[in-house]
């Protein structure tokens, strides 16, 4: 991203922080990430208009699937840091991007996507031990 363009994105976020303090910037920046990343692994980054969409409950798999690969078991206590306690934080998130005009949502888009009731601790961990099971078997 060039500098204007990260400039610009930097402001848009500092500007949602001032309205709503509850997330810390790392996580806007993890988000959009994680829609990157999740947009790759559905083979949309191609993609545009709404073919391109990714669904709250896509984004909340991505966002699984990316914490995992980034933080290890260590995503729970990140996500802690950053002021996300639960799936449903993730869906404010994504509306205050989409707020800021830095995402777009369809009609039919709403935070109770984001409702998914899974326990990061748990879910962190399980995949942790699921690579040390890959290891352990090489």
């Amino acid at each position: 991203m060039a500098a204007p363009e990260q400039d610009l994105l930097e402001d848009k976020i500092q500007c949602v922080r001032r309205r709503d303090r509850r997330f810390s910037r790392h996580a806007y920046y993890f988000v959009l990430d994680a829609l990157d990343y999740t947009m790759s692994r559905l083979g949309r980054e191609q993609l545009t208009g709404e073919d391109r969409h990714v669904g709250g409950r896509e984004l909340l798999a991505g966002i699984k699937e990316y914490a995992a690969d980034q933080f290890g078991p260590m995503a729970a206590m990140v996500f802690e840091r950053w002021g996300i306690r639960t799936p449903s934080d993730f869906g404010e998130i994504v509306f205050n991007l989409i707020d800021a005009e830095l995402l777009s949502r369809r009609p039919s888009d709403c935070r109770l996507d984001f409702m998914d009731g899974f326990d990061f601790r748990e879910t962190f961990a399980a995949k942790h031990r699921e690579s040390l099971d890959r290891i352990a078997t090489r």
